[in-house]
């Protein structure tokens, strides 16, 4: 059972920047779940309701908000998963486009992030950022909840004709997919970046 969330400050109100173990010890051990292992529980509804609120405080440059989400679960998950099935034979590799497809079909709930820029000035570069960074918020948000979750792509983000099959407008693309539930096993640590190769100094 998870904790409660805490309500969203008042605006204007005071947000004291304090110091937390157990968020660093989070984010120190994060890990994504395989999407494949993903089993029901999910969020419920207030949960998600709590995930997504957690999920838009992120850097927002002008306030913009420039993304949109559709939750997906059940049956509707179920009739789009068949859908873009039927589109996976014209792939480069049908084999690996259909096989892909279970990444998506099995967590009980897949919440597609979608990057929606708006028009008013700030680059769209800096909006698309902004929808990446509400896609790795929920996966900490996530976690924190206790359940495992999994950001992916993958073709059908990409696919003209699978693009309409989701609903996305002129000029959206997919953030990702976080895919969400109860992990039937526990994921293993990963190899990561030599940060002595990547860091510099001016």
């Amino acid at each position: 059972m998870t904790l409660p969330v805490p309500a969203a400050p008042e605006f204007g109100a005071p947000c004291p920047i304090h110091a937390s173990d157990e968020a660093l010890a989070l984010l120190a051990g994060r890990r994504s779940s395989s999407a494949q292992t993903l089993r029901a529980p999910g969020p419920d509804a207030a949960q998600l309701a709590d995930l997504l609120r957690l999920g838009v405080r992120v850097p927002d440059h002008g306030k913009m908000a420039p993304w949109r989400f559709v939750i997906m679960r059940g049956d509707a998950k179920a009739a789009l998963v068949e859908r873009l099935r039927a589109l996976a034979s014209a792939q480069p590799s049908p084999g690996k486009a259909q096989a892909a497809l279970i990444k998506l079909s099995e967590p009980p709930l897949s919440v597609m992030v979608v990057s929606a820029p708006r028009e008013g000035g700030k680059p769209v570069w800096e909006q698309e950022l902004s929808a990446g960074a509400v896609c790795t918020t929920l996966l900490i948000a996530a976690e924190a909840m206790g359940f495992g979750a999994n950001w992916i792509t993958d073709w059908y983000s990409y696919d003209a004709a699978a693009i309409r099959v989701l609903g996305l407008a002129a000029g959206e693309k997919v953030a990702g997919f976080i895919h969400l539930g109860t992990p039937a096993e526990a994921p293993l640590e990963r190899q990561r970046p030599d940060l002595s190769a990547l860091v510099s100094n001016l």
